[in-house]
């Protein structure tokens, strides 16, 4: 499994723009999620605006197939344009598991 790391901050203008990161976004979660090979996706902001979002694949050639898309590779255009004033990620393979859980088994990813 490949999971990616991928750490930002959102300009202001990106902020202004009537919600159109945020929109590109939730279309590209609904087609990455369809994507063969998507494992799971979360999200987070910290306090300080900075975001957080890890992405699960099964493998790098399916990874590799999704950085290929065309709507995918066009908004990464148009982040680095408008949205992100800076972006950071990393690629990484899962080499170890761990889990633990006080009441029993659970859904690893649960809702995405």
């Amino acid at each position: 499994m490949v999971v990616i790391v991928f750490r930002s901050m959102i300009t202001e203008e990106a902020k202004a723009r009537g919600g159109e990161y945020e929109k590109t976004t939730d279309v590209l979660f609904e087609r990455a999620s369809s994507w063969p090979g998507f494992v799971a996706m979360k999200s987070y902001t910290g306090e300080d605006g900075e975001r957080l979002t890890l992405v699960w694949w099964k493998d790098a050639e399916t990874l590799r197939s999704w950085r290929e898309d065309a709507p995918h590779d066009a908004a990464q255009r148009r982040g680095r344009e408008l949205w992100y004033e800076w972006y950071e990620m990393d690629v990484a393979e899962i080499v170890r598991e761990s889990r633990f859980s006080r009441s029993g088994p659970r859904e690893r990813f649960g809702p995405a």
